[in-house]
């Protein structure tokens, strides 16, 4: 057979096959799928998209670059289940026969190419309809959703029967919606809430004054939201001046208290006893009708500063010597020094302003050194008058990459630390109760940046940049670098987000900086060189401050291990967000330990005698002793299945083999 005979041959074949797809495969019950196919012929086994018409006229054109199929998705399917509205999503659906665009197998570049069909060409314009061409997709999709619904509700109904194949999750940030996982499924349960339950509108306004980290106050937010009702919470520690609307209104500052439009009924006990006795409903349709009258308890307005702020005594004098001091860049022991001044131009500078003599205008020299005003530019002293220099603290080369820092420093008269310590753990519990999940694994990044208690805590947070921490007692100090150690981990992830690379990790870890009392603090510099008495960090040769630094007094008088399971770094393997109080923080690292470990950070496998540690203990290793005295030391922790299996590997002295688990980086969301 010659040539030519054989090209006849190979198209009337190739004119067959697709008589039989045309007929058994794409038009449905013997209907004809026509297309326009691509003419681009390059690479054997490709596949390219024909379009199909749709039944109103309109054309669904798939750019011929792209070589992914496009799929359709059965369209949702609501069914009403136990007074809960259930969205079905069935699974999308990958055939040939089903989809908007067929694909069509361009023909083999090396092999003879068949002649055309004897079918006319249709052109794209002539394409017929989807629903003349494949009358059972919807018949098919019909059939699938309802046989998909039935399925829902019969797993359902047999959930408590047999509730292996189906796992509920609560969602703890969003309590109004339950997930039903199934295989091959995802069903969402919406709540209704109580008012929806009963056909109220309420037009009235449920209000209840709290304070942060108070676990009266927890159950009662807790009930509302259940509850699925909206209400009004106003959280004295949040907005201080409110308290003494409190205190008129009920003759005292206890919290929880719980109003009713402007009606008082009181706290926790008195809400339990209307849940009891079933009065809910009752105080509920009181609610209908008619607005908040003006004599209930008003919205907190945020964005609005109530608390007052006094000048420094000494801000005129340092204002004036700003303005007349030769400040200048200077060659300094062989260093450039830029912006700095001598001590001796200074009591100069402030016997002219205030009128005074040499003795008096060292000791006013001094104090503004103590109040942070001015640095030494070594750091050497605080002042001495003589052949020293000086730099005012916003010419510091630090202070532009402090994120405390606004514009200018702060010359208000500094605050007592005991009160911004114990202002900022407040507003951070306030932040944790609304922002984070029950267990404090998740946290709400984008909630918190719009909130009025992180714009109130920025606020703390400046107030800290010239505050006197020596004040502070050993526990004070620790529980202030501990909760701002977690404060700042939270701003450096709405500010420049999670750590991804080694670049993201040293900008989050190390240039994320705080100005607090007069000098630069980073997360690296509170853990190692604060917390932990100036230790190298892990694969690191440098410690954080050199000998002489000012910033080391204020280290504990020793390194207590328990501290790295009270640190956050907005990680999901690093320990839960939580803050500290000063008379209990000892004991509030134990129960973090404890509450760590008993997540996930040890593990065993007792054939082979391993234990697997959270890589936390490997990377700060010198802080917890050998590799035996670690493992003693964790036994403390532990819930009596775990210390009882570290007891079983322990007691017959033979040897342990201790691992470290991966530590997940992934953000804490």
């Amino acid at each position: 057979m010659d040539s030519s005979e054989q090209e006849k041959v190979d198209g009337d074949i190739d004119v067959e096959k697709k008589k039989d797809k045309t007929a058994n495969g794409y038009g449905g019950d013997g209907g004809e799928a026509k297309g326009t196919a691509s003419s681009a012929d390059q690479d054997s086994g490709d596949f390219y998209d024909v379009e199909i018409e749709k039944s109103n006229g309109e054309k669904e054109e798939k750019p011929p670059q792209e070589s992914k199929e496009e799929s359709t998705s059965i369209s949702s399917k609501t069914e009403e289940f136990n007074d809960k509205e259930i969205t079905i999503n069935s699974p999308k659906i990958f055939c040939n026969a089903r989809n908007h665009y067929l694909p069509a197998i361009k023909s083999q570049a090396h092999l003879p190419k068949p002649d055309p069909p004897a079918t006319p060409r249709v052109e794209r314009s002539q394409s017929l309809s989807i629903a003349e061409t494949m009358p059972s997709i919807g018949k098919y999709i019909s059939d699938r959703s309802s046989s998909f619904s039935a399925a829902i509700v019969r797993r359902l109904s047999s959930w408590k029967e047999d509730n292996g194949d189906l796992v509920v999750k609560n969602d703890s940030l969003n309590l109004e919606v339950t997930e039903f996982h199934i295989p091959g499924v995802k069903v969402i349960v919406k709540l209704k809430s109580e008012a929806e339950r009963l056909g109220l509108d309420l037009k009235g306004r449920i209000s209840f004054f709290t304070r942060s980290n108070c676990r009266d106050c927890t159950a009662v937010r807790h009930f509302f939201r259940e509850k699925g009702l909206i209400y009004v919470e106003i959280n004295i520690d949040v907005f201080p001046k409110r308290e003494k609307e409190l205190i008129e209104r009920t003759g005292s500052s206890q919290v929880p208290q719980i109003f009713f439009n402007e009606k008082w009924y009181g706290g926790l006990t008195a809400l339990n006893e209307l849940r009891n006795s079933g009065e809910m409903e009752v105080k509920l349709r009181e609610m209908v009708g008619e607005r908040c009258p003006e004599g209930a308890p008003a919205i907190p307005v945020y964005g609005v500063d109530d608390e007052e702020e006094e000048d420094d005594v000494l801000l005129e004098t340092v204002r004036s010597l700003r303005k007349t001091l030769p400040i200048q860049d200077r060659l300094i022991k062989m260093k450039m020094v830029k912006n700095c001044f001598s001590g001796v131009d200074l009591v100069e500078g402030i016997m002219d302003h205030l009128d005074r003599g040499r003795k008096k205008s060292v000791i006013t020299a001094k104090l503004m050194a103590q109040k942070h005003f001015f640095h030494h530019v070594f750091g050497e002293n605080e002042f001495e008058e003589g052949n020293h220099f000086y730099r005012f603290l916003e010419h510091e080369p630090f202070i532009m990459g402090c994120f405390n820092y606004r514009s200018s420093t702060n010359d208000s008269e500094p605050k007592p630390a005991s009160f911004l310590a114990d202002r900022l753990s407040k507003l951070m519990f306030a932040i944790l109760e609304a922002y984070a999940s029950d267990d404090r694994l998740h946290v709400n990044y984008s909630g918190i940046d719009r909130s009025e208690e992180f714009r109130r805590y920025l606020n703390v947070a400046r107030d800290l940049q010239r505050v006197n921490m020596k004040l502070l007692s050993p526990n004070e100090r620790l529980a202030l670098f501990l909760n701002l150690h977690n404060a700042m981990a939270i701003h450096a992830v709405i500010s420049i987000g999670h750590p991804e690379g080694v670049l993201d990790k040293r900008a989050f870890f190390n240039e994320f900086l705080y100005l607090v009392g007069g000098y630069p603090y980073s997360l690296n510099i509170i853990l190692n060189g604060t917390l932990r008495r100036n230790r190298t960090s892990p694969y690191s040769f440098f410690r954080p401050f050199s000998k002489g630094d000012r910033r080391l007094v204020l280290a504990p008088p020793k390194l207590n291990p328990l501290i790295h399971f009270g640190l956050c770094n907005g990680t999901r393997s690093s320990p839960a967000v939580r803050f500290f109080t000063a008379d209990g923080v000892e004991s509030e690292l134990r129960c973090a330990a404890k509450e760590y470990f008993q997540r996930g950070a040890i593990q065993f496998n007792m054939e082979k005698r391993t234990v697997y540690l959270t890589r936390i203990i490997k990377w700060y290793n010198e802080d917890f002793g050998t590799e035996k005295d670690i493992l003693k030391w964790v036994m403390k922790y532990l819930d009596s299945t775990q210390s009882g299996l570290l007891a079983h590997l322990l007691a017959d002295d033979g040897h342990i083999n201790i691992m470290y688990q991966d530590y997940d980086w992934s953000g804490n969301l």
